[in-house]
């Protein structure tokens, strides 16, 4: 039988993903991988993930529930009502937030599904997104993917690392529709004020511009949790996203939330219920059982990110860089020094030279290049060892 060929290509790539890198954490890893490989044993000071277990509760609760029988099949869309339950109660005892468990929380197989599945309700192609400069990559290319022109609104040091309200009113708000923010900030590590929160509430309302706040890093090195939604008249124009991975240690469990108002809740579900099912019930009733952990649990865990950060402190002394020691969340935000071009070429070194991995700021946007970012998830031998390793 004669063979007919064309010009066609098969399958070729979506107009949707011009533009769009694979995460540069994907294509790092695989270098360090590589590395290893080579015999490096490469010291990972890169990634956010929690390197402790969850409380031995929240897994025995896991291991009891899956062991029934009548745990494993398809679950409600949105959430077990003993996790929404939970989750009421836990946004009502740490941040003041009064939330209807019934409608206006809505669980996520993690928060960074919550931002690709907000982007895809709310956007239509020509829709402009405003998204922080230094920033979670995920914003850009989530928003992106759904059809928006993003334009990056710069966070500078020396306004802490907050929106320069003044400098967002002199744009072209008109077919602004979303505004991700992120407090405490990542990856610079700033903490929101309440004034702050009060001005970027009525900057929303003035331009009927939906606030999206992603919040997963409140409860680490941070004394005083403090969600949006706390301010008065917030639901009107914030939905907020949290997670459970850094505050509760369960990263790899996949499990976030949504909040917001009724309205909200209903149009995102109306995405999500086409994209997944609900997950694993054990994993939601483990999830629920560790938003009933005390302020020792919280305690517990930072007391171990403070220690570490006092080496991390001592790493990037040596190194020369500059940071703000009042930083909160899993990682330290630091200043290079003079003599790098940025943080791209001071990272590269040590990786090469010291077979130690560190996030050069540029990966964040434009406004840090000339900052590098360092996890507190390593050991304090893993931690001993990198300095070691960079002196030598």
């Amino acid at each position: 039988m004669e063979n007919i060929t064309t010009n066609k290509k098969i399958a070729t790539l979506s107009n949707r993903l011009s533009g769009i890198e694979e995460y540069y954490f994907s294509t790092k890893l695989r270098q360090i991988d590589d590395m290893n490989k080579a015999g490096k044993n490469v010291i990972n000071l890169g990634i956010g993930s929690p390197d402790l277990p969850p409380h031995p509760d929240v897994i025995k609760v896991l291991e009891e529930e899956a062991e029934k029988p009548n745990q494993h099949g398809y679950q409600n869309y949105k959430g077990s009502p003993v996790l929404r339950n939970a989750i009421s109660k836990w946004y009502q005892k740490w941040y003041h937030v009064t939330l209807n468990p019934d409608t206006e929380i809505l669980p996520l197989i993690g928060s960074k599904e919550g931002i690709m599945h907000v982007c895809m309700t709310y956007i239509n192609e020509g829709d402009i997104v405003l998204i922080p400069n230094p920033g979670y990559p995920t914003y850009k290319s989530a928003a992106t993917i759904a059809g928006a022109d993003v334009q990056a609104y710069t966070l500078a040091k020396e306004k802490n690392w907050c929106p320069d309200f003044e400098e967002l009113e002199k744009l072209d708000l008109q077919k602004v529709k979303l505004m991700f923010v992120n407090y405490p900030q990542m990856p610079t590590g700033q903490l929101p004020t309440k004034q702050m929160f009060e001005e970027l509430i009525s900057f929303a309302k003035k331009h009927q511009i939906l606030i999206v706040h992603d919040n997963p890093y409140s409860f680490i090195l941070n004394d005083n949790p403090m969600s949006l939604l706390s301010l008065e008249g917030a639901k009107d124009v914030v939905i907020e996203l949290n997670s459970f991975s850094k505050s509760h240690n369960m990263a790899g469990w996949r499990v976030g939330m949504l909040c917001g108002a009724k309205e909200r809740i209903n149009e995102v579900l109306k995405f999500k219920s086409n994209m997944d099912s609900g997950m694993f019930l054990p994993l939601q009733l483990a999830a629920a059982k560790a938003l009933e952990l005390e302020q020792d649990w919280y305690n517990s865990i930072n007391d171990v990110y403070r220690t570490r950060r006092k080496k991390v402190f001592e790493l990037l002394n040596f190194l020369n860089c500059s940071f703000d020691e009042n930083q909160a969340g899993l990682f330290v935000w630091a200043e290079i020094p003079k003599e790098y071009k940025d943080g791209f070429e001071l990272t590269d070194k040590v990786l090469i030279d010291s077979n130690v991995f560190i996030t050069p700021g540029g990966i964040f946007g434009s406004a840090g290049e000339k900052y590098i970012r360092v996890s507190l998830c390593a050991t304090e031998d893993k931690l001993n060892e990198a300095i070691n390793r960079i002196k030598k």
